[in-house]
């Protein structure tokens, strides 16, 4: 594949997170309009001509030349053809240059052949008849190409069917007008010297439209009806790049075992496995770190897992006008303290949400602290505490003003109304310099206490691992700024575990293993692809755009928190060789949790729902396509995919409870009802409100530059203020938050496939019944929120995204 990419294309300037359209992309455009424009000056011209081509017209050279510009009568030599594996999933290994020499051809190429002389009294070669007599079959053929801008080509295509009987000849996809336009449905016909048999695959060639420039072209899918009547349907979805040839398959889910004995598909889709391993390799970014795609910048993706134009057009536009705020303010030049709490609000005029309001009146609130762990953007880490730990001596005088004179810890504790969150994988992280200042960070142990009112209230701070005379225990009876400073110092540490495990860890690095692993190891045919690929849209372009741009040296993290990239590092490290496969999976999470009783929790609440509606659809489907255990066993492109995720996102830890390989279907739907979640549901439940409870930077500080207070009663509103970032680390974190907390168009919510890869009625209807759960799951949630005073809509289907996109 080869050529300019309209989608994805971008040129970085030095900001994290600005962008400028590349002047490449600028040509094209150019390119584009003046193509478009010397077609609509010849279209009269060229019917006149059509009309005047009758079968046995003497051969006029002028004519001749005009209608081959035209007409795209016959495509110029030096078209390659691939192997037979879907080119559009190559990487740079299965690009074609579009070479110079071929335009150096023109002249040549525009002298007739005999051949060409035969093909130019003929309009439409499907509908004519060979020396031999009147061809044998004849097949409809519809051509799709996709809905969005710059889908269309002006490159010449052309067909082959390929049946168990023998293959048609090559035939080139020309009718009068415009081909392949945007959104385009075309149809033709294809002839045959014999009838095909069973259709098994079709073949695009994408080759040169005489002197015009490489053009890419996405195809939505190529339908046929045969002789006989059947219709055989080709999902493609994905761009075709440079000259080549891409094969599909007829659309039909199949495994392995239902290929036997076709030699010509197991080929295939051998094949096609192998191509995909060659070009979607591994590479280590970090050590510690879960493996990632192996491309050094954005330039180097697959043009079909790069952001559409909507989606980064949007993005740079909101990345440009958020920027620009804060520069026209001049907060992006101030290297201050903020003089005074209510004056970062003024950092963004438009960028304001109800919710962050709301954190920003209510956020030294006890009653807020506590609910954040419930239904903030970190609802994941709050466990029961069945037994106060050794290193955090919380006693009984000490929280009885808390409890109420009617009980006791113990007794609470015992009740199950007791909750703690230890922020222990932050002990012993190095701390990062901003603009040669040293940040700091603590590793604090919270108690949380469950009152009848049924808030969640904190009761007890502890800001290092190790007890001792420096490191006192602070309680809400302390000083306000004592206490206030206590719950900011926990924020802090809750930002930093959200960020790199909650967040990237447990959403985007193992979601880009899912899916680098289901490229690698399933072919498109496969049903578990079919299912999966939906949900790693978009995947591979956001995390490669994070590692260049926001976790690097010099990237966001690095310029706006407290660990920087050298603490990043050994927090996701520490973080991927303790994960769970448990804590991956909803249900047994909150469990392992001991949370399944505490109240107003509706992260838990919508989660479970979701968690449940998609197990339904997922286990009918695997069902469908499977049937038996032992058909899951015998799966051999299945166990290779296993093996690896287990290789990579486990590190062939047997502790992790993650499988190795897969028994039983039971355990399949258990395991692809996780990935999907995860890439959806989970990865909406820890983004979505990242600026939200981000954007009054006391509430969830990135970064602080005084160390922890070691005694009581030292604390200030000044000292709080000095302890908080600087005017400018402040604007560079909220730009980051509110570019990656909303979807920058293109978007497409949970359940939602307009990419048709399944073509059977049945898994059709399972994905209908799928749709109908999450819309009653949305009723249900609406009808909550409206008694709340502060809705939660994150696990809202409708504001679900598919896939990690953002």
């Amino acid at each position: 594949m080869c050529g300019i990419l309209l989608p994805g294309k971008t040129c970085l300037d030095s900001h994290p997170f600005s962008f400028s359209f590349p002047r490449t992309l600028k040509m094209r455009l150019k390119v584009f309009w003046k193509v478009k424009e010397r077609w609509k000056r010849f279209e009269g011209a060229r019917r006149i001509l059509c009309a005047s081509s009758a079968p046995g017209a003497a051969y006029d050279a002028a004519r001749w030349e005009m209608e081959a510009f035209l007409r795209r009568k016959r495509p110029l030599n030096g078209a390659r053809r691939c192997s037979g594996f879907p080119a559009g999933f190559l990487g740079a290994q299965g690009r074609g240059p579009a070479s110079l020499e071929n335009r150096t051809h023109l002249q040549k190429e525009m002298q007739p052949t005999k051949h060409q002389e035969e093909s130019h009294c003929r309009r439409r070669p499907a509908e004519s008849s060979s020396e031999e007599g009147t061809l044998m079959a004849s097949y409809k053929v519809q051509v799709a190409t996709g809905t969005f801008w710059g889908s269309g080509t002006f490159d010449t295509v052309s067909i082959t069917l390929v049946g168990s009987r023998g293959s048609s000849p090559k035939q080139t996809l020309n009718n009068t007008g415009k081909d392949f336009a945007p959104g385009a449905v075309d149809e033709y016909k294809v002839p045959s010297d014999e009838e095909l048999g069973p259709i098994l695959l079709v073949q695009l060639h994408k080759e040169p439209y005489l002197f015009f420039p490489e053009d890419s072209w996405y195809c939505n899918f190529v339908q046929l009806v045969t002789p006989q009547g059947e219709t055989y349907r080709f999902p493609c979805y994905q761009w075709i790049e440079g000259y080549t040839t891409l094969e599909l398959r007829e659309g039909t889910a199949k495994l392995v075992c239902d290929d036997d004995g076709n030699q010509l598909l197991l080929h295939h889709r051998a094949e096609e496995v192998k191509a995909r391993q060659e070009a979607y390799r591994w590479a280590e970014f970090a050590p510690g770190m879960p493996h990632c795609l192996a491309v050094e910048n954005i330039e180097e993706l697959n043009t079909n897992v790069k952001f559409s134009f909507t989606k980064l057009s949007t993005f740079l536009l909101r990345s440009k006008l958020t920027l620009m705020e804060v520069k026209l303010k001049g907060f992006m030049d101030c290297q201050e303290s903020w003089k005074k709490m209510e004056d970062i609000r003024k950092v963004f005029w438009f960028n304001k949400t109800p919710v962050s309001e709301y954190v920003a009146d209510h956020w030294q609130e006890d009653a807020f602290f506590g609910s954040q762990y419930l239904n903030g953007v970190n609802p994941v880490v709050i466990k029961k505490c069945t037994q106060i730990p050794s290193n955090f001596p919380v006693t009984q005088e000490m929280v009885a003003a808390s409890l109420g004179a009617s009980t006791t810890l113990q007794e609470e504790i015992q009740k199950g109304n007791v909750y703690i969150v230890d922020y222990k994988i932050l002990q012993g992280i190095p701390t990062n310099t901003i603009q040669g200042q040293r940040q700091y960070m603590a590793d604090p142990l919270c108690l949380l206490y469950q009152a009848p009112s049924g808030e969640l209230l904190p009761i007890a701070i502890q800001l290092k691992q190790t007890p001792g005379p420096n490191n006192p225990i602070f309680l809400p009876s302390d000083s306000v700024w004592d206490w206030t400073l206590a719950k900011m110092w926990v924020r802090n540490a809750d930002f930093h575990v959200h960020q790199n495990i909650s967040h990237l860890l447990q959403t985007h690095l193992v979601a880009e293993v899912f899916a680098i692993c289901t490229l690698r190891h399933l072919p498109l045919c496969h049903p578990v692809f079919k299912l999966l690929i939906p949900h790693f849209r978009y995947t591979l372009q956001i995390n490669a755009l994070a590692r260049v741009r926001l976790i690097m040296e010099g990237g966001m993290m690095d310029l706006a928190t407290s660990a920087g990239y050298k603490g990043i590092v050994p927090i996701v490290g520490k973080g991927t060789h303790s994960m769970a496969y448990a804590s991956l999976c909803l249900p047994d999470d909150i469990e392992a949790r001991g949370v399944a009783s505490v109240a107003n929790y509706h992260y838990r609440d919508d989660g479970l729902k979701i968690w449940a509606a998609i197990e339904r659809f997922v286990a009918s489907l695997v069902r469908f396509y499977y049937k038996s255990d032992d058909r899951v066993q015998c799966d051999p492109e299945l166990q290779a995919w296993i093996q690896e995720i287990f290789k990579e996102a486990f590190k062939n830890r047997k502790t992790s409870g993650a499988p190795s390989s897969l028994e039983t279907m039971e355990e399949l739907t258990k395991f692809l009802t996780m990935v999907i979640f995860t890439c959806s549901a989970q990865h909406a439940a820890v983004n979505s409100g990242q600026y939200d409870y981000g954007a009054w930077i006391p509430n969830s500080p990135p970064s602080m530059r005084r160390p922890p207070p070691n005694m009581k009663g030292t604390e200030t509103l000044e000292t709080v203020l000095e302890t908080l970032p600087k005017v400018n680390t402040t604007c560079i974190a909220l730009c980051s938050l509110w570019l990656l907390s909303n979807e920058a168009g293109d978007t497409r919510p949970l359940g939602h496939y307009p990419d048709e890869h399944f073509t059977e009625d049945e898994p059709k209807r399972l994905i209908v019944d799928f749709q109908n759960d999450l819309a009653k799951i949305s009723e249900e949630i609406n009808e909550r929120n409206k008694s709340l005073p502060l809705p939660y809509n994150y696990l809202n289907p409708p504001q679900i995204e598919n896939s990690i996109s953002i």
